[in-house]
Formats: C-alpha cells, structure tokens, sequence
C-alpha cells in the first residue's frame, strides 16, 4: 500500500520527508496504518491499558527506525509486522499463551437455518464473542486475513512465519472458532 491517497507522495518520498525533519508526515503514517496496528493488538493483546501503551510502542519503534527501511516490502506490512513482533515480545514477556499446539476435533453438521433464527446482528455479536475465546495468534490471523483482506503473503511478512504456517494456523483458527461456536451456542440455538 502506497500512502498516495490523498497526500501525493509515495512511500519513500513520505519517509524521505519524515526523516529531514517533517514530524506531521509521520501522521498520515500512523493514519494510514492505524487500522491495521489496532488489529494486531487487538486481538493478540486483551488488556486495554496494555493495548494503548503497546500501540505507543509500536509507533515508537517505527519512528525511530523509519531509516533502516529497505523498501523490500510495503510499508504497511513492514509497520505490521513490528506490530506483531511488539505483541509477541509482550505476550512472551508476560508468559502468556500465543498459540494453542492441539486443536480437538468435533464433528458437527451445519444448520441452513441459522440466518432465519437468529439476526445477522446477533451473528455478528456471537461471532466477535467466539473469536475473543481464540489464542491471540488465531484471533490476529483471522482479523488480517477476513476483516483487513490481507494477503497469505502480507500475513507471511507481519508474521515472519512461513506462507505454509501462516495458511497452516488459519486452517486451525478458523477450526477452533467453528469449534467455539458450536461448544458455546448448542446447535438447537442456532
């Protein structure tokens, strides 16, 4: 993703002006990618407080590297990914649980009712709810891949993780929630 929409400068121009000292340049930085910061953290971290001071960080950590960026990925995968490697940091730091290494299998039919039972609004709030009960890693690669459109290669530069990996763990976190939803909300209400 280049940052020309509605600034005119490409990706380098916009850090070649960071660097000669233009501070409000970076803001259509933390612009353009906030959504996408806010995603990562979101879901991998679940204390709000730590949340705010993580996405600080987070947009520390760019500024201050902003001149070791090779452009060898896009600039919004590059802030990505330092979102990611800032909340595993935490996550590891705080010994909590990333990922989940066994994944149980339940053999559950679907129900073509559902939609005509429960609203999409209420779908929506069970889904959100469902995928809150996911390990950060699958919650983050969910929200990348099915709310921000992220590419397996997009995901594979956030994550340093494999392409295979990457496909890998979505495979099991989308598994998971569908486990989740069926453990939570028995098939008689849905």
């Amino acid at each position: 993703m280049n940052f020309t929409s509605g600034n005119n400068l490409t990706d380098q121009q916009l850090i070649e002006s960071i660097l000669r000292g233009d501070t409000k340049a970076f803001t259509i930085i933390i612009k353009s990618t906030e959504r996408l910061v806010a995603q990562v953290v979101c879901k991998m971290i679940s204390n709000r407080e730590d949340q705010k001071d993580l996405v600080q960080d987070i947009y520390l950590k760019t500024f201050n590297n902003l001149a070791g960026f090779r452009f060898q990925s896009k600039l919004l995968t590059w802030i990505g990914n330092i979102a990611y490697n800032t909340c595993v940091n935490y996550l590891e730091k705080k010994k909590l649980v990333f990922t989940e290494t066994v994944v149980e299998d339940h053999a559950y039919g679907s129900s073509m009712e559902t939609e005509s039972v429960i609203s999409k609004k209420e779908l929506s709030s069970i889904l959100a709810a469902c995928i809150e009960k996911l390990p950060p890693l699958y919650k983050m690669l969910i929200s990348l891949y099915h709310q921000e459109e992220c590419s397996y290669a997009d995901m594979t530069q956030i994550t340093g993780l494999p392409e295979g990996t990457v496909k890998n763990y979505l495979f099991r976190a989308r598994k998971k929630l569908k486990e989740n939803i069926l453990n939570s909300y028995k098939k008689e209400e849905l």
